[in-house]
Formats: structure tokens, C-alpha cells, sequence
């Protein structure tokens, strides 16, 4: 096998001798340059790194306390930015022995090729020695994924990934300690439009995973807790532009239009309160949910129309709802304009204030 224009990056907590001969392997196979970082590994396992270090093929970074995957990652990518200029990108691996040299190599290899966007390697979770909190994790991660950000990645979570220089870069700006650091990688990536190719790696779990330092619980928190981030400002916007229409539909109607007639009161304050709030929901949605810097006018125009089409959908699909399945107005009405407002998330998200250029 030809040696490598790509980087191996390998970020360590307290290693064993399966990161010796990892290491010795991608030297065989083809790797030429390999960063190792020592996040604040204990004492005891200095004696691995400092073999690791008489490698010439070896850079090896240390923290002196632990400081978390995320973390070790940027201290990598900064380092490789600094020093290896003319390389294509990096192949991020784990030390756990997950991750095969022949595997590693392919990925490198497909970087190499497209010299641009990110590559996974992607696991068959439905092999049965997989561990059930493994299987379950990604599985449920790679669903809500999809219905968040509209793209359909099989393995959220793996750890060897082809990052070309755009994406180190994109990266490098990015908040995240621990796993979630990985997480916000794939998003912002996907935020971008750049490219995204799995190649199928195997799938190896060493004592049902027991030496990983994934926390199931706390670590889990973190990722959803990223990946809902922007959803959650959006249903911010939406209620906040709700109490907004309320409250200055009551202002207007009980306080500015008094003399006129209750029908023409209802009917001015009903418009010019969802005139505001409809602009104020604009707002929020370009700045702070999406974080959007394309055009304003035409944005605006998008926005409007999605609201008009919503508005019609949901007058529609609530009757067919109300007179071909559940005779309940109100339930209609609140299952309707969820499953609308779930897709208005995503239309806005992808078309209207997208980012990046495809």
C-alpha cells in the first residue's frame, strides 16, 4: 500500500497495548505522519506514549488533565493546521482497538480522492455482538438526525472520520469538551451543504465496549442536548411570537379600537397584531434560530409564502382529519399544526434561511 498524503489523529486516555500496535499498523499500512493526543492520561500509562514518541512517524500532544474528546481533537487540529499545510485532511480514530488499520487506511483513501468534504466510517449496528446500549444510542440518534436536519446519517457517532481542511477549519470554531464536540462536527457540516460520504468500516466491540469512555447517560445528555439546540429556539420563536400576537390582538382590540364596531375591531386588531408578531417571528427565526446572512427580501418573501401555504394546509388537512378519521375539532387541529409546524422547521431550516452554498 502507497503512503498517505493524510494525517492520522488519534486522541488517548489512559491507552493500553492495543494503541502500540494500532499505531505500528497504520505505519505499515501507509500512514506516514500520525498525532497522538494524551488527554491527561494518569502516570501509569505514560509508558505507552513514550513509545509512541520514539516513533519518528509520531507527534504525540499532551494535556496535563483530562479535558475531554472534543477538546483533544481541536488541540490536534490546531497543531495539524500549523504543521502539515500540504496535506489533504486528517483520519480522526479512536485508541480503543475499535477501529482497524486496513479500515483507517480506506477512509484516508477516500479523502484523498475527493480531497474536500468529511468521510465516516460507518458500523453495521445490526451484527449481534454489538452492545444493546450502542445498538440503541445510534439508531435513535440517526432517526432524530434525519428529522432535524434532514440528512440520513447511519452512524452518528463513530469515531473514524476523513476531515478535509475545510472542515478542520469549520471545526476548530466550534463549542463541545467531550463527545458532543463530534455531534456538533456532523451538524455544522450538514449546515454547510458540503459532502458527506460513508464508507462501511468493521464493526468491532472488544469486551462489550467496556474500556470506552462514553458516558451513556451524561455524555448522551450532552449530544441531544446539541442536536436539539436549534429546535428548541425555534419553538422559543413560535411561542414568543404566539404571546406577542395575543397580547397586542388584546391591546388593540380593548384599548386603540374602541369606537369602532366589534367586527371591524377584531378584524383590523387580528391583522395588525399578526403583521408584528409574523415580522417579529422572522427575526427571531433569521438571527437567533438559524443564523441566517442571505438576502433579506427574498427571505422575507420565502418566509411569507410558507406561512400562507401553512395557514391553507392546515384549514385543509384539519377537515379532511375532522370528516374522514377523528370527529375531535380541537385534536385535529393540535395534531395538524404539530406535524405542520415540524415541517416548517425543516423548510425554513433547508430553504429559507439556509447556509452554506451547495
Amino acid at each position: 500500500m502507497r503512503e498517505l498524503n493524510v494525517v492520522a489523529l488519534i486522541p488517548s486516555l489512559n491507552p493500553d497495548e492495543k494503541l502500540i500496535n494500532y499505531v505500528h499498523d497504520l505505519i505499515k499500512i501507509g500512514f506516514k505522519k500520525i498525532i497522538i493526543v494524551n488527554d491527561g492520561s494518569a502516570r501509569k500509562f505514560d509508558k505507552y506514549f513514550s513509545k509512541l514518541e520514539k516513533q519518528p512517524e509520531c507527534v504525540v500532544l499532551k494535556h496535563k488533565v483530562n479535558q475531554g474528546k472534543g477538546r483533544a481533537l481541536k488541540t490536534a487540529f490546531n497543531y495539524y493546521l500549523d504543521k502539515f499545510p500540504n496535506y489533504h485532511g486528517v483520519v480522526t480514530a479512536d485508541s480503543d482497538g475499535q477501529h482497524s488499520a486496513k479500515d483507517t487506511y480506506n477512509v484516508a483513501l477516500e479523502l484523498e480522492k475527493t480531497k474536500e468534504g468529511m468521510i465516516l466510517g460507518t458500523r453495521n449496528f445490526n451484527e449481534p455482538h454489538v452492545p444493546f446500549r450502542s445498538k440503541f444510542g445510534n439508531k435513535i440518534t440517526t432517526v432524530l438526525f434525519k428529522l432535524l436536519y434532514g440528512k440520513i446519517i447511519n452512524d452518528t457517532q463513530t469515531g473514524l472520520r476523513g476531515l478535509s481542511n475545510k472542515c478542520i477549519e469549520i471545526s476548530l470554531g466550534l463549542t463541545g469538551e467531550r463527545f458532543e464536540y463530534e455531534i456538533n462536527m456532523l451538524i455544522k457540516i450538514v449546515q454547510e451543504n458540503i459532502k458527506i460520504k460513508e464508507v462501511i468500516i468493521d464493526t468491532i466491540y472488544l469486551n462489550n465496549n467496556e474500556t470506552s469512555h462514553f458516558n451513556p447517560l451524561k455524555d448522551s445528555f450532552k449530544i441531544y442536548k446539541v442536536m436539539f439546540a436549534e429546535f428548541f429556539k425555534f419553538i422559543f420563536s413560535g411561542i414568543s411570537s404566539f404571546l406577542i400576537d395575543i397580547l397586542l390582538f388584546i391591546f388593540l382590540s380593548k384599548v386603540v379600537f374602541t369606537s369602532l364596531s366589534d367586527t371591524n375591531s377584531i378584524v383590523i386588531s387580528t391583522i395588525l397584531a399578526r403583521i408584528v408578531s409574523s415580522l417579529i417571528n422572522y427575526s427571531l427565526n433569521k438571527n437567533l434560530v438559524f443564523n441566517s446572512k442571505v438576502n433579506n427580501k427574498k427571505t422575507l418573501l420565502k418566509y411569507y409564502v410558507l406561512c400562507v401555504v401553512q395557514m391553507l394546509s392546515s384549514a385543509l388537512f384539519v377537515s379532511l382529519l375532522y370528516n374522514l378519521v377523528l370527529p375531535r375539532k380541537t385534536i385535529c387541529k393540535i395534531i395538524v399544526d404539530l406535524i405542520l409546524f415540524f415541517i416548517s422547521f425543516n423548510i425554513q431550516r433547508k430553504y429559507i434561511f439556509k447556509k452554506g452554498v451547495k
